[in-house]
């Protein structure tokens, strides 16, 4: 269904208001990006694409171009109005110099210049410009192109002519906004782009924005990638369910109320749970808010009707059991939205609730008195997830009982403090290594859960099944956070949860079972970064020595140890592999695995909601043929452990 609305026409210096100057960003860039690690590096990218895509949205921009550059900068491209060059009224000088050297200008804090727009809360080009060594802009406007330069965290470079406005370098028939910034390396950890991340948001923004073509390209490769969805986010379900046991075709339906554009796409799977992916003005809403909400009471209420329509129930089915199997997307556009915190994890607008509770209502039976098959097999699953769910809390019943005996059967190993913010809980594999971790640990501060065996497959089982199961039964105990619907983060015993487990193929299977189970049960302690992966070395490298001390280095790796190989040549007198964690003294794995000041952790992260429920289900779901597919595909990047 397309929607029409009014669009402001003026976009000029008059669009543009100030709130604020620059420096505070360079000096705590985690405040506006989140990391200075890849995400935040990546970031970057998203906020100046954002811009553009804000173009889209106003019915300006059809063609975005991503490009990285041979020098490592990016450069954004679009055929939009291009940015306001005229004189800005308060500050006496160009509007494009305005948007980026101040803090919160732009033309998103009235309606002058959007209807509906994204990006940090009108930031964006400031703090791209504050956190790169050049940013480059070429405006093509009025027939003219104007340019500007700024280096080392915002400072101008061109010169302004005695009016206050940009240089014009040359003649366009053309409109639009190109922007070039390289970040700073004495920033960032790391500057090195990762194009599959880059191309997975490309991807997401195409179906996220009917029509749009984004053409992503690396100078340095060759690579080239055209990213174009006519049916939106119908082309997205299709991706995230390809691996699925889908159970309806999907129902898609679009509405506007009280200003607010609604577009959803929903699908049922054989799936045990619930899955919406949801946006506001093209911005992920990873902990969801009013929108989601809103879909969730008003689908409620509709299958209700429908169930007493169609004589399926007599009885009032629960949201959660309706919602069993369900894999939706839903993309709002909010004239002025309020969120949450200030990444836009969490929409808080209450008029989205309302909006998108009436779409649902209004829009979706167009679909349901159609296809009534549809409604009676979502229906028919909801009866089906209700008997489920009665045997699911009658384990969760028998699972709280038994809550204080599971923390005293022996396996788990609790740690000296009861403060949360100092304990740490390392999960280990098997009776070997925990013993090893118990005599070399900090007895204060870390605590030890040996996991007997392998974790159940939650992927491939339900609830009620994976809480007989005593390993997760004895984990959540030692967790005390609850799951599901209980989770409760603020009763966390532990402010890091790390997986330590042999650095082989049976070690990797097994921390591979054990972030599914905590993805699919307890994925808020992924998203607020609580899990990580210990780093166990897999060589001692002893080094000959005249002295009765022995001398000696850690290799975590195959790089590192050929490395050592090149560095001390014929010192090395000996390499041991290690194979488990159980054949390491308790002071070896204290110094390299265990100890604040010399271990190392990776901490678990999710880039892409979408990527880690595709592989997931890809990966660890019931069927064969894509996993073997995948295999087949990325045979050439395996690692063989022998």
């Amino acid at each position: 269904m397309t929607q029409t609305t009014t669009q402001p026409s003026a976009y000029d210096g008059s669009s543009i208001d100030i709130l604020d100057g620059l420096e505070a960003v360079r000096k705590r860039p985690g405040m506006y990006i989140g990391s200075t690690g890849t995400k935040g590096l990546h970031h970057l990218v998203w906020e100046i694409v954002d811009n553009s895509i804000d173009e889209h949205l106003g019915g300006h921009c059809d063609t975005i171009y991503v490009t990285v550059r041979k020098d490592n900068s990016i450069e954004v491209r679009d055929n939009g109005r291009g940015i306001p060059v005229d004189v800005h009224p308060k500050t006496g000088y160009s509007a494009a110099r305005v948007i980026f050297t101040i803090l919160h200008a732009g033309g998103k804090f009235n309606n002058n210049g959007y209807a509906f727009s994204g990006g940090l809360h009108g930031v964006g080009a400031s703090v791209v410009n504050a956190l790169s060594t050049y940013v480059e802009v070429e405006v093509h406007k009025n027939g003219q192109v104007y340019f500007d330069r700024y280096e080392n965290g915002g400072n101008p470079t061109v010169k302004l002519n005695k009016k206050g406005e940009l240089p014009i370098i040359g003649e366009t028939s053309q409109t639009g906004t190109v922007v070039r910034f390289l970040p700073d390396n004495t920033i960032f950890e790391t500057t090195t782009w990762n194009m599959e991340t880059i191309e997975r948001r490309m991807q997401e923004s195409a179906f996220l924005n009917k029509g749009l073509t984004i053409v992503l390209k690396n100078e340095k490769t060759g690579y080239e990638k055209t990213f174009h969805e006519e049916k939106g986010i119908e082309g997205f379900l299709t991706l995230m369910n390809e691996d699925k046991n889908t159970l309806t075709d999907i129902i898609s339906f679009s509405g506007k109320s009280n200003g607010i554009i609604v577009d959803i796409a929903m699908q049922y799977t054989s799936d045990f749970s619930e899955q919406v992916i949801s946006y506001c003005n093209n911005i992920t809403t990873i902990e969801g808010g009013t929108h989601v909400t809103g879909l969730r009471s008003g689908l409620t209420r509709l299958m209700n009707n429908y169930g007493k329509e169609l004589g399926v129930t007599k009885e009032t089915l629960d949201g959660k059991d309706i919602r069993t199997g369900l894999v939706a997307v839903i993309s709002i556009k909010h004239p002025d939205p309020q969120y949450e915190g200030q990444t836009k994890g969490k929409l808080g607008s209450t008029d989205a609730r309302s909006a998108v509770e009436d779409v649902v209502m209004n829009e979706a039976p167009k679909h349901f008195d159609v296809f009534v098959e549809d409604a009676k097999k979502i229906l028919e699953n909801a009866l089906r997830a209700l008997k489920m769910r009665k045997a699911e809390d009658k384990a969760k019943v028998n699972f709280q009982s038994k809550g204080i005996q599971l923390q005293t059967n022996g396996k788990l190993i609790l740690a000296g403090s009861r403060n949360p913010e100092e304990c740490e809980l390392f999960i280990v594999e098997g009776d070997s290594a925990g013993g090893t971790a118990k005599t070399g640990r900090d007895r204060r501060m870390q605590a030890i859960l040996p996991l007997r065996g392998k974790v159940l497959n939650v992927e491939k089982t339900n609830m009620d099944k994976a809480l007989k199961n005593s390993e997760i039964q004895t984990l959540f105990s030692a967790l005390g956070c609850g799951f599901g619907d209980n989770f409760d983060i603020k009763k966390l015993r532990y402010k890091k949860i790390i997986i330590l487990t042999d650095a082989d193929v049976d070690g990797s299977h097994i921390r591979t079972l054990l972030l599914t189970l905590l993805y699919r049960f307890s994925p808020e302690l992924i998203h607020e970064g609580l899990i990580y992966r210990g780093l166990p070395p897999l060589y001692k490298v002893i080094l000959n020595t005249s002295g009765k001390k022995e001398v000696y280095h850690y290799a975590y790796s195959d790089r590192e140890l050929n490395e050592m190989k090149k560095e001390f040549g014929s010192k090395i007198r000996n390499i041991q592999r290690f194979k488990g964690l159980g054949e390491m003294n308790a002071d070896q794995l204290w110094d390299t695995t265990m100890n604040p000041e010399t271990r190392r952790l990776g901490r678990i992260e999710i880039e892409s909601a979408i990527e880690a429920d595709r592989v997931t289900s890809l990966l660890m779901g019931e069927k064969v043929e894509p996993r073997r597919q995948f295999i087949y595909d990325h045979a050439d990047d395996a690692k063989i452990t022998i």
